[in-house]
C-alpha cells in the first residue's frame, strides 16, 4: 500500500489560495450581489443571456486564465492518479449530480454559504465534509 503522508506541507500556499478564493467571492457579492457558487455560475453561463452572462463567462474565464498563469510561472501542476479515465468521468458526472441534489456546489456553500450563515449552507458542507471523510476512509482502508 502507497504511503499516504508524503503530501507536502505547504501552509503559504493555502493561505494565499484562501485569501484570492475570499477576495473573489466578497468582490463578486459587493460588486454584483451574486454569490460565487461555481455549479451556478457555469450553468447561468449556458442559460443565461445578456450581461447576466457575460460576468459568468467572464468569471470563469478568470479562473481558466489564473490556473494557466500559475502553472506558466510557477512550475504547472503535479498530478497523480491512481485511477483510470473512466473513473474520472464517473466521478465528474457524480459531482453534476451531487451539485444539482444539493442545489449548490462546495464554493457556493461551502465559502460564500458558511461565510454569510446560511443555514442550509452550514448542513449541505457538513454533509460534504462527513461524504469526504467516509469517501476517503473507504478508499484507504478498504
Amino acid at each position: 500500500m502507497e504511503n499516504w503522508t508524503t503530501t507536502p506541507f505547504e501552509p503559504l500556499s493555502g493561505l494565499a489560495g484562501g485569501i484570492f478564493i475570499g477576495l473573489s467571492v466578497v468582490l463578486l457579492l459587493f460588486t454584483l450581489g451574486r454569490i460565487a457558487g461555481i455549479s451556478g455560475i457555469a450553468a447561468g453561463a449556458l442559460t443565461q443571456r445578456g450581461s447576466e452572462q457575460y460576468w459568468r463567462f467572464a468569471f470563469l474565464a478568470g479562473m481558466i486564465l489564473a490556473a494557466i498563469f500559475y502553472s506558466t510561472f510557477m512550475g504547472g501542476f503535479e498530478v497523480e492518479t491512481q485511477l483510470g479515465s473512466g473513473w474520472i468521468i464517473v466521478a465528474g458526472l457524480l459531482v453534476g449530480f451531487g451539485t444539482r441534489l444539493g442545489c449548490g456546489c462546495t464554493s457556493g456553500h461551502g465559502v460564500a454559504g458558511l461565510s454569510r450563515l446560511s443555514p442550509r449552507s452550514i448542513v449541505a458542507t457538513l454533509t460534504f465534509m462527513a461524504a469526504a471523510a467516509a469517501t476517503t476512509n473507504i478508499i484507504r482502508h478498504l
